[in-house]
């Protein structure tokens, strides 16, 4: 109890100078104590307040006489105060009287500063409304004017800088929902001015193409006399006639240095020259401007497609005229000039993959176009303008960096057409030549003539140099005018492979396929069809077979001929070589069939104007008139032939003796022919005299001995067994080698034996009234009879053995 009285002391002491904030814990405190210490506490606080008053009470005491003293003096100045109040408010009235005056002048002063602070205001508003009009009036003048990309920029300046600093006006908000129209606006007019650009383009893309073409072709001319003046060999050149800034191209102007080119060049136009390119840029900067670059971009690039595509679109008749092909190349030309243009100008619109993709696209159209229409050409110039054409096609677009490769692999299939055409058109040539031909060796009246006609021809032939004049070269007019246009054909052929931008090998060896095959196929048809014409007699034949020779003999000269155009040895590894001599060996093969059978025909001819009397008692005791005929044909047609190769000519006489004694052979075995009477066949054995004397003749030289009338042998050998009636002698010695009548078949026999024998029966019934003849006749029928029975066992034999 005593420890808890100090404590509940430094409690009060803490409570009495703690800021009452703070009481808290120090209350807490008396609750923390032992039992009955809040009461204890209580009973402190109370005595501690009792002192405290009796300490107040004791400071009222001793201040209460001050206090009185205070109120008795306040007491005595409340009178002034009253008087002090009515003078205050006596000045007070006096006062706002006088001030009523000033309290209204200031009124006024106040009005006017509020107007003059109002005045301000306006002005400095209108100073920030009035650049806001001022641009928006700007915007007006400038759409009205078509300055569309400025009028974007203006309102773009309108909507960032002026605007804002005014959007609470409602002029502002009229003007803010007026920009959008605006813009689309002028959206529209710039796709408007777009698609009248796209319309410009595609009506003088022709024009654009034909003039990008035409300075192609005359940097191409001006590069080749250039390196024709330093010696320089053909090179490929690259070409570009865009007119780019800053690096020309094609401006020839600058460069020329041939004086005609001075005088007749024109002034060197590019693209921009031709078209007015401005509505695509504005269009491109409007869209791009109005973030809506991206749709410009597939729009433009749609429509171009579709222009492509009309484009690449040829006309029907576009194969007729070479017009046709340079206004389609023009206009593709003039197509992708443009794009190259618009490519190099703008950054975006056209990329190179863009236009990569489009070339390849028209190059595959252009491809199946051309191959269309130029397999529809017969004309061989027209095909050779064509490729012309197509290689300034190709030069023109490579200059801008286009692959053209593939037009140049087109151009080796046109190749092939074209020397089809001119293999028909050479056909044609030829056959006129043949046709206007006389077939008869070249008559030279003096030297000069003579000279005319080795200058066509390369004749060489020392024996007929040394004949004075006039004479004759063996070959006919054909021969010199068919080498003539055979060297015009290969002219023909390598007017194509220039420009090809191939090597002298390549031309080379195209130089001699296309010969080979005007020799192999168009020459040597014509020659084959020449052979085969009705017309063409033995003469003509000979004639067709010394030509051959000569113009065999002459290929070696064709082939020296493409070696100094090419400048390429024959001795190279990869050179052709020329196949006219198996040509003209096969027409002149050919020739010599023919001849062989149309000799034959002609004896055909001859054995049909036979008119034997098979029924004659004796004979007129000379050959018959048809025999010599056919006799002296033989002997002049085989004189016709000593130009003839001397094999040609022996196997010619050998082949025409052979088909005349079987042509005989026959008539006697004619199976219509029922008799002969022996007058008949010693008429028949005079005729075999004449064509064995003939053949002893020699009207072919070459021939060894008896090897001519050898071709008449059977019959011979038949005749002499008739003649001699030497029966005994032939079936006796049947079957030895060295039998008289070893050619003699017994079937050949028998027949005409039997022949004979009707004949013989035949004279006998007419001349049954000598009968001193009877028992002869009885004799002879009696032998033959019994030869005809040996004979039929011998054939019978035969066939057993068979």
């Amino acid at each position: 109890m005593a420890e808890s009285l100090p404590e509940h002391e430094r409690i009060l002491q803490e409570i009495e100078s703690t800021d009452t904030a703070c009481v808290g814990p120090t209350l807490r405190s008396v609750y923390d104590d032992q039992p009955n210490a809040h009461q204890r506490f209580m009973e402190k606080l109370d005595a501690c307040i009792r002192n405290h008053d009796r300490e107040i009470e004791k400071m009222c005491n001793f201040h209460h006489q001050g206090f009185v003293d205070a109120i008795t003096e306040l007491l005595k100045v409340r009178a002034d105060a009253e008087k002090l109040k009515v003078q205050v408010t006596d000045t007070n009235r006096r006062l706002q009287d006088a001030g009523k005056e000033v309290i209204a002048q200031t009124e006024e002063i106040i009005r006017c500063r509020i107007q003059q602070r109002n005045i301000t205001t306006v002005v400095e508003k209108l100073q920030l409304c009035l650049p806001v009009l001022e641009m928006y009036s700007k915007l007006k003048e400038q759409m009205k004017v078509k300055r569309y990309y400025s009028a974007l920029k203006t309102m773009e300046q309108l909507e960032n800088m002026y605007l804002p600093r005014v959007s609470q006006y409602r002029f502002c908000q009229i003007m803010i929902e007026n920009l959008p129209k605006l813009r689309e606006e002028i959206k529209e007019i710039s796709m408007s001015d777009l698609k009248d650009f796209l319309e410009s383009i595609r009506k003088h893309s022709d024009k654009i193409g034909e003039t990008a073409m035409k300075q192609a072709q005359q940097q191409k001319t001006f590069n080749t006399a250039l390196q024709k003046q330093n010696n320089v060999n053909y090179g490929r050149n690259m070409y570009a006639i865009n007119g780019r800034v800053p690096e020309p191209k094609y401006e020839i102007t600058s460069k020329r240095t041939l004086e005609e080119e001075d005088e007749h060049e024109e002034e060197v136009l590019t693209a921009h020259d031709l078209v007015d390119f401005s509505p695509v840029y504005r269009c491109l900067h409007i869209y791009s401007v109005l973030g809506d670059g991206e749709t410009f971009e597939n729009y433009y690039r749609k429509q171009r497609r579709k222009q492509a595509r009309l484009v690449l679109q040829p006309q029907s008749s576009m194969h007729e005229t070479v017009e046709g092909y340079r206004r389609y190349f023009s206009q593709i030309v003039g197509f992708f000039v443009v794009e190259d243009h618009i490519l190099h100008v703008t950054q975006g619109l056209v990329t190179r993959a863009y236009t990569d993709e489009l070339w390849n696209m028209a190059l595959s159209k252009i491809i199946a176009v051309l191959r269309t229409h130029s397999s529809y050409c017969t004309d061989p110039d027209l095909v050779l303008e064509l490729k012309n054409l197509i290689v300034v096609f190709a030069d023109t677009l490579q200059g801008y960096g286009f692959p053209v490769n593939r037009l140049f692999d087109l151009l080796f299939e046109i190749r092939d057409q074209y020397n089809e055409t001119l293999l028909k058109k050479w056909a044609g040539l030829f056959r006129d030549i043949f046709e206007a031909d006389n077939y008869s060796p070249i008559p030279v009246a003096n030297e000069e003539e003579y000279k005319i006609v080795i200058s066509k021809f390369p004749f060489q032939d020392p024996e007929l140099d040394k004949q004075s004049f006039p004479k004759k070269l063996p070959m006919s007019q054909s021969v010199p005018q068919i080498y003539i246009q055979v060297k015009e054909f290969i002219y023909a052929s390598l007017k194509f492979s220039e420009s090809l931008h191939r090597s002298s090998t390549e031309i080379d060896d195209m130089l001699r396929k296309s010969t080979n095959l005007l020799l192999t196929r168009t020459l040597s048809s014509c020659l084959q069809n020449l052979i085969k014409k009705p017309h063409i007699g033995l003469t003509e034949l000979v004639q067709i077979i010394i030509n051959t020779t000569h113009l065999e003999q002459a290929c070696k000269y064709l082939e020296d001929f493409i070696t100094n155009i090419t400048n390429i040895s024959q001795e190279t590894v990869h050179t052709a070589r020329l196949y006219g001599l198996s040509t003209f060996k096969d027409a002149r093969h050919a020739a010599e069939g023919e001849i062989y059978t149309k000799l034959n025909q002609k004896i055909d001819e001859f054995i049909q104007l036979a008119d034997y009397d098979w029924t004659m008692s004796e004979s007129a005791g000379r050959a018959s008139g048809y025999l010599m005929d056919l006799i002296n044909f033989l002997r002049s047609t085989f004189q016709v032939f000593t130009h003839l190769p001397g094999k040609v000519a022996q196997t010619a006489c050998m082949s025409a003796c052979q088909h005349l004694s079987t042509s005989l052979m026959q008539m006697l075995l004619d199976s219509e022919l029922k008799q002969i009477s022996m007058g008949a066949v010693q008429q028949f054995n005079l005729d075999v005299i004449q064509c064995e004397l003939f053949a002893s003749s020699e009207p072919v030289p070459g021939f060894h001995g008896d090897t001519l009338q050898l071709a008449f042998i059977d019959l011979r050998q038949l005749l002499d067994l008739f003649m001699v009636w030497d029966w005994s002698t032939y079936l006796a010695d049947y079957g030895q080698p060295t039998s008289k009548y070893l050619r003699v078949n017994p079937s050949t026999a028998l027949t005409l034996l039997e022949k004979v024998h009707r004949g013989m029966k035949d004279t006998s019934k007419k001349n049954n009234i000598f009968a001193q003849f009877r028992k002869n006749d009885r004799d002879k029928q009696k032998l033959i009879e019994t030869v005809v029975k040996q004979l039929r066992s011998l054939v019978n034999g035969m066939s057993q053995h068979t």
